[in-house]
């Protein structure tokens, strides 16, 4: 079944759900229709299913990066100068467009499907509860300030990328200069100096 929710995944990230079949993705990946729609139930459990995956591994791949630098610096003046250009580099520019986009999509199409919002709400639940702890550890270590919930920085930070994406729609976005330094005025307001 992981060759198929590859198979459709691929798919999604560079086209339109509404052209995934699933006879297609049987016959590219040599998975039986029957065995397909017994594991997931129906095309939309599939494509839920890997919708699920996508938005999993997207901010999953974000996580081991902090989790790198909490893993590899000791001070604080170690941190800032590791720290700020990631923050920026995960909210902003332009190969993260499309990660923006697909995580938004994800999220737009959960609100009119309820199984898909619940396998990522669970998602998101664990991921942000990842990213807060990555968050308490480094207020333990006094570099970021302890009197904001570590869950509340996590959110923060997702709120910037979602923030981001819906500006990537926008006729007049941001410029990427203003965007990374607004970052960066808030990234150094939340260290513990």
């Amino acid at each position: 079944m992981q060759a198929v929710l590859d198979a459709v995944a691929d798919r999604l990230m560079t086209g339109d759900e509404l052209l995934i079949r699933i006879p297609e993705i049987c016959e590219a990946t040599g998975v039986n229709y029957g065995s397909v729609y017994h594991h997931f139930g129906s095309r939309e459990g599939v494509i839920d299913a890997a919708y699920d995956m996508i938005f999993t591994r997207l901010v999953e791949e974000d996580i081991r990066t902090f989790a790198a630098v909490n893993e590899s610096v000791e001070t604080l003046d170690e941190y800032l100068k590791v720290m700020a250009p990631i923050v920026s580099r995960l909210s902003s520019g332009p190969e993260r467009k499309e990660r923006r986009a697909m995580r938004f999509r994800i999220v737009a199409a959960a609100s009119t499907r309820p199984r898909l919002k619940e396998m990522i709400g669970t998602s998101q639940a664990r991921l942000t509860e990842d990213l807060c702890v990555l968050t308490a550890f480094a207020q333990s270590k006094k570099w970021i300030r302890d009197d904001v919930s570590p869950k509340a920085l996590s959110v923060l930070f997702q709120i910037l990328v979602f923030g981001r994406a819906l500006d990537d729609v926008s006729s007049d976005p941001v410029e990427e200069t203003a965007w990374e330094q607004m970052i960066g005025v808030l990234f150094l307001d939340l260290l513990n100096k």
